[in-house]
């Protein structure tokens, strides 16, 4: 045995478990955007195999002495920081027995595929039956984890998402937004109240939205060699760092869904065709937490694509594919992409709504994992939810209140926070990129978007999971997470203070 060789052995295993984890993700991506329904059964099933598969690789008992033997081989720094991440990746799968990886896989297959058409049907009874036993999984799931660890079922679940991350943090930090948000809400409405919006006038054909959409993908420098755009359900960023697949939804009385949704999948992906290269086969070439990959679409879509700048930069591409009209002037575009107006929808919402609705899911599913409330009292505490965050009333309305998201059906429930913690993180990288760039705006306005690039390339992409989150953000802009830069951002975009 040579000195590097259980270091090397366990490369050579992980570089296998990458390779198939490409076939499940090309296969889920199909499952979601291309399959015929009637292919859903065999699909779950043959993915399903692979988990049961993927996991016997990782679960090997060999794994457990190379890892140690690694350990005192002489390593540098990156094979030291790959090696922590290999263990933890080891140490989470060999909590889970190999019958309830596949049962969960099946059970969140089966659930998923119904809700697609439930949810327009609005069967919350039917919906229900499904999801009764994705929870039971993900109960056992968050049960095995947590023994390990010593925390509760919520908090080992989230941790697949953020590492080192803990529920109380999370509601600490929601508290305090709690604290400011309504207000502000109230106060920008009411400076909105005053403004006239021109609505545009469709109807905005799919094949000319697509285009738009392309065309933004394009000015954000997505490598079409390495990835392609398609349709679903619901938008989703998919496949893998050398095949990106992104997706997205079109109505064709609003272009500012998709074109907005694409634009926050671009940003998704451009994290995955940046990550470095040379480790793209090892758990240190990956995305560092869920919450840093939300930062990445939330700074191309909330940060950069909301913005005035932006905004005046891709006007004129507005225009070119529907024609001149009074919506389409600047300054009643920028309006319309900041216009502040609670609603039903998540993905639909306006930056300053956005944080309730992550707010009010994280409340419910912590609750839900952790046995205080079972699946079916989750439309009454929605409905309590949304009415007392956000005024809005979705009683009887499943549709468009608590189905309206596909996480839940798979059992990816722990994702929620990420979505905020991501806008958090973006408004602080910004913050750091305009000291460093006191020119931004007008370097946006003007077509030069590199220095964005640029940064979040140098800062983040480019880091994969090096550092741990909160050691990637402090080299990045200084300090660990600071939500005050959220809540200052939101105030300077809404209020212009």
């Amino acid at each position: 045995m040579t000195h590097t060789s259980a270091y090397q052995a366990l490369t050579h295993t992980f570089a296998r478990l990458h390779r198939f984890s490409h076939l499940g993700a090309i296969a889920g991506w199909d499952q979601a955007a291309m399959m015929p329904s009637k292919g859903n059964d065999a699909r779950a099933a043959a993915l399903a195999e692979l988990g049961v598969l993927t996991h016997g690789i990782i679960t090997a008992p060999q794994l457990k002495e190379q890892l140690d033997a690694a350990e005192q081989e002489n390593l540098d720094e990156l094979q030291r920081a790959n090696l922590r991440e290999m263990r933890r990746e080891w140490a989470q799968a060999n909590l889970l027995p190999a019958e309830l990886v596949e049962a969960k896989t099946l059970a969140g297959a089966r659930c998923e595929h119904a809700w697609r058409s439930q949810r327009p049907a609005n069967d919350w009874k039917g919906f229900l039956e499904n999801l009764r036993e994705v929870v039971k999984l993900s109960r056992e799931e968050g049960r095995l984890l947590a023994e390990a660890s010593g925390g509760g079922r919520y908090d080992a679940l989230m941790d697949k998402y953020e590492p080192g991350m803990k529920s109380a943090e999370i509601e600490r930090i929601f508290t305090e937004v709690k604290s400011w948000l309504p207000g502000l809400i109230e106060r920008a409405r009411a400076k909105q109240a005053s403004e006239t919006v021109i609505e545009p006038v469709g109807p905005f054909a799919v094949a000319q939205q697509r285009a738009l959409g392309v065309e933004a993908m394009k000015l954000l420098r997505f490598d079409f060699d390495g990835g392609r755009l398609d349709v679903s359900s619901h938008p989703f960023c998919g496949g893998v760092p050398e095949d990106v697949r992104i997706t997205t939804r079109y109505r064709d009385d609003d272009f500012v869904q998709s074109l907005m949704g694409i634009v926050h999948e671009t940003g998704h992906a451009r994290y995955e065709q940046n990550l470095p290269k040379d480790w793209l086969e090892q758990p240190l070439g990956r995305a560092r937490s869920m919450g840093i990959h939300e930062s990445q679409s939330l700074s191309f879509e909330m940060q950069l694509g909301r913005s005035p700048a932006f905004l005046q930069l891709i006007a004129p591409l507005i225009r070119s594919h529907f024609g001149e009209q009074p919506a389409f002037a600047l300054e009643n575009l920028q309006r319309l992409y900041s216009r502040v107006q609670p609603g039903y929808i998540r993905v639909d919402a306006d930056e300053l709504c956005y944080p309730a609705h992550v707010i009010l899911r994280f409340e419910i599913e912590r609750a839900l994992m952790d046995g205080e409330i079972e699946a079916e009292d989750i439309p009454a505490l929605w409905d309590e939810k949304m009415m007392a965050y956000l005024g809005v009333d979705t009683r009887g309305n499943y549709t468009n209140g608590c189905m309206q998201d596909i996480h839940w059906t798979d059992g990816g429930f722990g994702y929620f926070p990420s979505y905020t913690l991501g806008a958090m993180y973006a408004a602080q990288y910004f913050a750091s990129l305009r000291r460093a760039e006191p020119e931004l705006d007008a370097q946006v306005a003007a077509g030069n978007l590199e220095p964005i690039f640029n940064w979040l390339n140098t800062h983040i992409w480019s880091q994969g999971s090096r550092w741990s989150t909160d050691e990637l953000v402090r080299r990045a802009t200084g300090e660990t997470l600071n939500p005050a830069h959220f809540k200052a951002h939101l105030e300077r975009r809404y209020l212009g203070v």
